[in-house]
């Protein structure tokens, strides 16, 4: 349900005024992100869906596990390889089904999660009837926006890890771990290759929460949000689609899947900081644009829900 059904009025139209300044507009806003959250994570939903993202290491992991053949398998074979080179580290090191898991469901699982929450963010109040309420708390429409993008990108970071964090116990429980043999060929400790785990992680949740300004932007031009959910899955499915293509190779660096599984230059040495770079600066733009897009429309429409 809204936030609007927990969110703890801060004090009434006339007291703001006279308040005490910006500590307690602070304060405000804090209580108001903290009911959003647990609005969003105490969803059944919601939670639902982060069961079924945890699901998928295990079952990914028990499948490899099943299908691997006796002997374990070798290193990686270089940059054009990396996908197989995933599958071949598995077998002597558990730590790797990370990566698998997070290459695979990035295709579309941990998209879908996001898009879900984000795309439901505005059109989902709106269609609930609770819209208006939620901006007469006051909240305002700059600081809706705010908060509801920022439970995003905590929703966006609390399933990737899930992702992660799933992958990486159950790899150590049917591969077993050691140390980290990088897909250039490098072998570095377990330790050290755990921390390029968070790395990884920590860059696909910024691909996450790019994707979750698109749906945020989308959701305020409706108040259906299924309408929007489809939307933001069909830009992602789209934008993977036309990277797949080679006619349209010149247009492949704008799309917004193109630098998701640039990850892999994390797990070689040198770092390729190029090609990191490139993909963090996407992310960001992406989600600056579609932030300001969504702050244009939500500001300048007639909310009447």
């Amino acid at each position: 349900m809204s936030s609007a059904e927990v969110l703890d009025r801060p004090s009434a139209p006339g007291e703001a005024v006279g308040g005490p300044g910006a500590a307690e507009t602070v304060r405000s806003d804090l209580r108001f992100f903290a009911n959003e959250l647990r609005v969003t994570f105490f969803r059944r939903r919601n939670q639902l869906l982060l069961l079924v993202v945890a699901v998928f290491p295990l079952l990914i992991g028990i499948g490899l596990k099943a299908a691997a053949p006796q002997g374990g398998g070798g290193g990686g074979r270089g940059p054009s390889a990396s996908g197989a080179a995933y599958f071949s580290q598995l077998a002597g090191n558990g730590v790797f089904l990370t990566f698998v898991a997070l290459s695979l469901l990035l295709i579309l699982v941990l998209p879908m999660i996001v898009s879900v929450l984000s795309g439901d963010s505005i059109a989902g109040e709106a269609g609930y009837g609770t819209l208006r309420y939620l901006l007469a708390v006051p909240a305002g429409r700059t600081r809706l926006l705010v908060v509801k993008y920022a439970t995003i990108v905590v929703w966006a970071v609390a399933a990737t890890f899930v992702v992660s964090v799933v992958a990486l116990l159950a790899g150590v429980a049917l591969f077993g771990a050691g140390p980290v043999t990088l897909l250039s060929g490098t072998t570095v400790s377990l330790a050290n290759g755990l921390v390029h785990v968070l790395w990884v992680t920590l860059y696909v949740c910024a691909a996450m929460a790019a994707l979750g300004a698109i749906g945020l932007a989308i959701s305020t031009f409706t108040e259906h949000s299924i309408g929007a959910i489809a939307a933001a899955m069909i830009i992602v499915v789209g934008s993977e689609v036309v990277d797949n293509i080679q006619q349209f190779a010149p247009v492949a660096p704008y799309l917004p899947t193109h630098w998701w599984l640039s990850f892999d230059s994390l797990l070689r040495t040198p770092i390729d900081t190029t090609t990191l770079w490139h993909g963090l600066a996407s992310f960001l733009i992406y989600a600056g644009i579609f932030s300001c897009i969504a702050w244009a429309r939500f500001t300048s429409s007639d909310v009447t829900s």
